[in-house]
């Protein structure tokens, strides 16, 4: 995997997930979310530099990334508890269909096309990042809807971060925004959809690549352990950082910069699918 490449390179990659780590562990702090939205794009740039067939580069990041999420997501949601603001009568209502809803993402990540990931990736950020920037108020109730309309975004949202690599926050903050919620206590109970999604995501991962061929060294199907090992470890240790700012900064500030990095990262994978 890393024959042809000398070791500055090498060293270069390395302190590159290192930092992003580190951003990750931040943003899944500020923002209630995994930081699968950074993690997979930066992923994605290194599998190529290390020459993974474009194939299984986009799965393979993905996989990686949910397995990432694991700690991080844990990390960011006790932090949030422990501020009374994460809603767990919405948690304990979305928790199975979150699990079968990952458990779908996986299999038609097994079969489906790499630019199906992309797509999918691109649309539901780009949609979230128009809607934050632009203080668009899509309100549709004083508060979230109850039973099986709750529990049926609960799979729709679970379905779709399995195929993004992300750990849910995205969609549920976004969802739980249109119901009266402020962004504050949406991303609080949005980092429990992370650990909600990561854990059966990551499984889900390594089952459908477990017999794929030309896969990295130190790969759990779509699940690469280099991957983890450059990033977990230093975004667990800034996760309570972002907790602490996400208190710090305003309703607005919270929501330009959240819909000021969803727009960067939706731009780079479009960019992606051109070609570039």
């Amino acid at each position: 995997m890393l024959a042809g490449h000398d070791l500055n390179e090498i060293l270069f990659l390395v302190a590159s997930l290192a930092a992003a780590g580190a951003v990750t562990g931040v943003l899944a702090g500020v923002f209630g979310v995994g930081g699968g939205a950074l993690i997979v794009p930066v992923l994605y740039e290194l599998f190529r530099v290390l020459n993974v067939p474009e194939e299984i580069r986009m799965p393979l990041s993905v996989g990686t990334s949910l397995a990432i999420i694991i700690p991080t997501s844990i990390r960011s949601f006790r932090g949030h508890r422990e501020r009374g603001s994460v809603d767990m009568d919405v948690l304990k209502a979305w928790a199975i269909p979150t699990v079968v809803g990952v458990l779908i993402g996986s299999v038609i990540a097994r079969y489906a096309p790499p630019y199906i990931f992309k797509f999918v990736f691109v649309g539901i950020v780009g949609v979230s990042s128009v809607r934050l920037l632009f203080n668009l108020r899509w309100n549709l109730g004083d508060d979230v809807p109850k039973g099986n309309a709750l529990r049926a975004f609960g799979l729709i949202n679970a379905m779709l971060s399995a195929l993004m690599g992300i750990g849910g926050g995205q969609l549920a903050t976004m969802f739980l925004t249109f119901y009266g919620r402020t962004i504050h206590q949406a991303a609080a109970t949005s980092s429990g959809v992370g650990v909600l999604i990561s854990i059966p995501g990551a499984i889900g991962y390594m089952l459908a690549g477990w017999d794929k061929t030309d896969l990295p060294p130190l790969s759990l199907g779509f699940v690469s352990l280099i991957g983890i090992a450059a990033f977990a470890p230093v975004s667990v240790l800034t996760a309570p950082l972002g907790v602490k700012l996400a208190y710090a900064l305003s309703k607005r500030q919270l929501e330009l910069a959240f819909g000021t990095f969803l727009l960067l990262v939706s731009l780079r994978f479009i960019a992606s699918i051109l070609g570039y």
